[in-house]
């Protein structure tokens, strides 16, 4: 007779919690023991606008539980160059034999497609509320929530991170001194399913194809940034084409611009009965785009573990099976943010990059290895 309400306890139903509830549905799990808790309403979150970006590899896991296909726009080809310097680097979907290196899909469509997928499957979905405080036994977790309930359950999951500015400061930290402005943009000679990956002395600008435009994120100091998101958008547009090139015609619309400050925040350890994934384990920097897809691989192997039995030592057992994939994209995306953050370093690292790309260009197991690190991450 079970003594808890839940076996799994998943705090925040955005895609790497509502993932996890899937996968270990679809594992076996009872639906009715685990649950999912989340402060928004659903319709709220449906209504998002953001732009994601899934990894092939994170199209297959997605696939695994049911919630593919979705509406997004498929990626074939990703350029990867420097603004005013040698070096690029071409990725295509053709050397991997796959139907598309990656996806751009809206957030709020993916939750609400996830969401209704979970529902069907008789999971139990607790918003709006949220866990106001927590008390870790030894045979289980109790947690009291906002609407004054309090509920017991064998293991606590916590998936909802926040962003960089918000979160308090774990072991791994560091403040890149660079904020992103996001927005859709127009252009008037876009490349169907082609991405670009253009570094500047600042960042890197990203744009990403959706719809009959590109997502954009754009990675600059802050000074810049705040100059560049008070611009009409006619001038923000004259930047951003100064600033890419004319690869794409002109850029001829723009949706309302947003910042947020960007940070590496991480941490990996657990206490016995409680984990966290996703962005709650680890914030990244945007470069690459890897930190929705490192988070939903984080859900589809804690699933499989905690679907045998949802015990603290499955929760050991996650954190030594995820260390390798979590290193190296941390690694990864910390490394190329870096090479921006120090202005007096920065002619060093822009010449230094170009060596990079012009030889990862050159080596195709170089080349190989880092777009299968993209694309699939290491699997377990």
């Amino acid at each position: 007779m079970a003594t808890t309400d839940f076996d799994i306890a998943i705090c925040g139903a955005g895609p790497v919690g509502l993932a996890l509830a899937l996968h270990l549905v679809k594992r076996g799990t009872p639906a009715a023991r685990v649950t999912l808790i989340d402060a928004k309403p659903l319709e709220a979150v449906s209504r998002d606008p953001r732009s994601i970006a899934l990894s092939y590899g994170s199209r297959q896991i997605l696939e695994g539980v049911g919630a593919w296909p979705i509406s997004a726009d498929a990626i074939h080809q990703i350029h990867v160059s420097r603004r005013g310097h040698f070096g690029r680097t071409v990725i295509d979907r053709e050397d991997y034999d796959i139907p598309a290196l990656g996806y751009v899909a809206r957030y709020g469509a993916l939750v609400s497609t996830m969401a209704a997928l979970a529902e069907r499957n008789g999971v139990t979905t607790l918003r709006p509320i949220h866990v106001t405080s927590s008390l870790e036994r030894a045979d289980s977790v109790e947690l009291k929530c906002s609407n004054g309930r309090s509920l017991t359950t064998e293991i606590m999951v916590q998936a909802e991170g926040g962003v960089f500015s918000e979160q308090s400061t774990k072991s791994i930290s560091r403040d890149y001194q660079q904020t992103a402005i996001i927005a859709h943009v127009s252009c008037s000679q876009p490349i169907a399913h082609r991405a670009f990956e253009r570094f500047t002395e600042e960042g890197p600008l990203a744009l990403l194809p959706q719809d009959d435009g590109y997502a954009m994120v754009w990675c600059a100091r802050p000074a810049t940034a705040s100059r560049l998101y008070a611009l009409p958008d006619s001038e923000f547009l004259a930047e951003l084409e100064r600033v890419f090139g004319s690869r794409l015609g002109r850029f001829t619309g723009i949706t309302p611009r947003v910042t947020y400050p960007l940070g590496l925040n991480a941490h990996a350890a657990i206490s016995p009965r409680t984990v966290a994934i996703g962005n709650a384990a680890q914030t990244l920097h945007p470069v690459a785009g890897q930190g929705m897809n490192l988070g939903l691989r984080d859900a589809a192997v804690l699933a499989r573990l905690l679907a045998r039995e949802a015990t603290p030592e499955m929760l050991q057992r996650f954190i030594q099976m995820r260390q390798s994939d979590r290193k190296l994209t941390i690694t990864l995306t910390d490394t190329l943010a870096r090479i921006f953050a120090s202005a007096p370093d920065g002619a060093l690292s822009q010449a230094a990059l170009g060596f990079s790309l012009t030889m990862v260009d050159a080596l195709q197991p170089a080349k190989r290895l880092l777009a299968e690190q993209m694309l699939f991450g290491q699997r377990e």
